[in-house]
């Protein structure tokens, strides 16, 4: 297994660090250092190369600017592989080392044309996923909804007839028509044990804003 000399981790880190400045604020830096963490330590549950998870994970949304700036015209899973591709050639990592990097994110994106492959894809996949339930993708739905001016809660309303980035694109709308299908699309056994975890908390957590909102508590 490869170890990354520490000033060649600096220089990359440093390079995804200006990269992630222009993406939007639920797919900055905060987000890839809560799936890096999540993803090093499904590595090591499942027996994966630390490494290679840890640069995929690290790399994986670098492409994000350049979707939105597109209007998801470029697939960032796409584009960001290749650009992952040419920082780490300048960075002189091996060529085998970075064709499984390069593959683990042009494959983890949850609708993409490609699926992941190897235990080292399938952990950037579920620990990519992971971020988007729990108490951490609670915030992360609101986060948005706030981003495109949604409203606090929509219980009321038929969700499949609402659009999304508009008012109605809420949390709760997130958490219906997209983040509750996450956990049962998970590849790993470390990853599945979790999203069951963070689903329940999530479940538990509109119960109340149900409630809450009614004036029932």
């Amino acid at each position: 297994m490869m170890k990354i000399d520490p000033r060649t981790w600096e220089a990359l880190y440093e390079r995804a660090r200006r990269l992630y400045q222009e993406a939007g604020s639920s797919h900055r830096l905060d987000h890839v250092e809560r799936v890096m963490a999540l993803a090093e330590r499904l590595a090591r549950e499942e027996g994966a190369d630390v490494e290679v998870v840890r640069v995929a994970a690290l790399l994986h949304d670098i492409g994000r600017a350049e979707e939105a700036r597109t209007r998801g015209k470029v697939c960032h899973a796409a584009y960001g592989a290749e650009l992952a591709r040419q920082i780490l050639k300048e960075l002189n990592f091996p060529s085998d080392f970075i064709e499984r990097v390069v593959r683990a994110i042009r494959r983890h994106r949850f609708r993409g044309s490609e699926r992941p492959e190897s235990l080292e894809e399938k952990i950037l996949f579920d620990a990519d996923k992971l971020d988007s339930l729990g108490a951490v993708g609670i915030g992360r739905a609101f986060l948005f909804a706030g981003e495109v001016g949604a409203r606090l809660h929509n219980p009321e309303v038929d969700l499949e007839k609402t659009q999304p980035y508009s008012s109605e694109d809420t949390a709760w709308r997130e958490f219906k028509l997209k983040l509750c299908r996450i956990k049962d699309g998970l590849l790993t056994p470390s990853g599945r044990r979790l999203a069951e975890e963070r689903y329940r908390f999530m479940e538990k957590f509109f119960e109340r804003l149900h409630r809450e909102v009614r004036g029932e508590l």
